[in-house]
């Protein structure tokens, strides 16, 4: 359990309830909740709860234990010392190029999430790839979606089904998730690219390989 001061919230039997002395983690729940457009039905579905819990616990009507306050902390991307901050913390995370969780992806190439949970309306990926790096020997597919791709770095050259392009540093088009597409980095640089997607394709399992500290490929 976090270390809290004792004027913001006091433990009872495992159970974490605000006192009357200060605003409790209930409303900071309720302004992180809201300043990343979740619902409180969305809330409730991430961490095995209900709405009217949700409610109840955001306006201090009622206490959570450490692992419902632990769910609630991962679902909107968070530890639980965010939870207990003043609100001089910013309620938007800064994510820093250095805390970007990396994973490999293809050949002598690293995929990195962008989009945060409990962001749930598009995905947004960065890419790094050697030089003669790609998404591997055959294109694939995920889903029926939409997807923006662009190159920020090198020259890559995109097949979109029997389509070949070749992309440099600012160049973008957009296909559908449906159409099998592969990337391979034929410059002679390390190119970094931009994938946008929208509604999103992975599942959990999926985001699960993009946690926090997740640093596969150091030095990015």
């Amino acid at each position: 359990m976090p270390r809290v001061s004792d004027s913001t919230v006091k433990e009872v039997n495992g159970t974490v309830a605000a006192t009357p002395e200060a605003g409790g983690v209930g409303p900071r729940i309720k302004a992180l909740r809201m300043a990343r457009r979740v619902s409180l039905r969305r809330l409730a579905d991430m961490t095995g709860t209900t709405a009217s819990f949700i409610s109840q616990l955001e306006r201090n009507l009622c206490g959570a234990n450490t692992g419902t306050l632990l769910r609630i902390a991962a679902a909107l991307d968070l530890g639980i010392n965010d939870l207990f901050e003043g609100s001089s913390r910013p309620l938007h995370k800064v994510l820093r190029r250095k805390e970007r969780p990396v994973v490999p992806v293809g050949v002598r190439g690293r995929k990195m999430l962008l989009s945060r949970r409990p962001i749930h309306q598009f995905e947004v990926y960065a890419g790094h790839f050697e030089v003669g790096g790609s998404t591997g020997d055959d294109a694939y597919v995920h889903g029926g979606e939409h997807e923006m791709f662009m190159v920020l770095k090198g020259t890559v050259e995109l097949t979109l089904a029997d389509e070949r392009h070749l992309m440099r540093e600012g160049d973008s088009v957009e296909y559908a998730t449906s159409v099998p597409h592969r990337t391979v980095n034929v410059g002679d640089t390390p190119a970094e690219v931009l994938w946008i997607i929208a509604p999103p394709t992975a599942g959990a399992l999926e985001l699960d390989q993009y946690r926090p500290g997740n640093r596969s490929h150091p030095g990015e």
